[in-house]
């Protein structure tokens, strides 16, 4: 049976790249995107099925979702891939508006979906959720001097991908029928940061495909990157 995956934020970087390596890899792709005409145009060019998704906005992941329920009956992987940095200012000039925008997208926007799909996870045989975390939600990793994520600091991005994580747990140890599992890309040259990161989206995807991909596994609750866990 073909295994039937949703990716949000689909339309570029990761999210692109990933879709591309799973429509290969035999999947049917739902490529999900806030913007329709990007996200038609990127789903027509990897041979996906285009869904519009707007993660901030309730009306849009329930219309999403019954759109994937009409067309496909059910979900067999869930890929939250869709997140923002937020405004790049300095920690003292960051307001509590600004981390609220990036929280609203990078945590409430993964609640808002995952909970609008889980009645189509709950169809499948084999469902599992992978959630596009951070090393800089880690206290190990951005602490660690010899990681680069040490030298980043913010607000935000890091809080909410910290959260990301916790939730990924959570739901884990909630839904033990459903394989939930976070990822740390590092750090790929994506628009997220200007094309200044040093892995290829090639291989900053290596773990979010390999979580995509391990039917059958009963792995949940792991926080991994392309190398094996990631310390938190």
């Amino acid at each position: 049976m073909t295994t039937t995956t949703l990716i949000t934020g689909a339309n570029k970087g990761l999210g692109h790249e990933t879709a591309r390596r799973l429509v290969a890899a035999g999947h049917d792709v739902w490529a999900a995107a806030r913007d329709a005409e990007r996200g038609s145009a990127a789903a027509e060019e990897l041979g996906a099925r285009f869904v519009q998704l707007d993660v901030t906005d309730d009306a849009s992941v329930a219309a999403a979702a019954e759109r994937v329920a009409a067309e496909s009956g059910r979900l067999d992987v869930l890929v939250n891939n869709a997140g923002i940095v937020g405004r790049r200012v300095a920690v003292p000039d960051t307001t509590a508006a600004d981390v609220g925008a990036v929280l609203e997208t990078n945590v409430l926007g993964v609640v808002r979906v995952t909970q609008a799909i889980l009645p189509l996870l709950e169809r499948s045989d084999d469902p599992a959720v992978v959630n596009v975390s951070s090393g800089m939600g880690s206290f190990a990793v951005t602490n660690d001097p010899e990681r680069l994520e040490s030298t980043i600091v913010g607000l935000g991005y890091p809080a909410s991908k910290a959260a990301l994580t916790m939730l990924t747990t959570q739901y884990a140890k909630a839904l033990p029928h459903i394989r939930f599992n976070a990822v740390d890309p590092g750090y790929t040259a994506t628009d997220l940061n200007g094309h200044s990161g040093t892995q290829s989206v090639e291989e900053g995807t290596d773990a979010i495909v390999r979580m995509a991909r391990i039917g059958g596994s009963r792995l949940t609750g792991t926080f991994v990157d392309r190398a094996g866990v990631v310390p938190w």
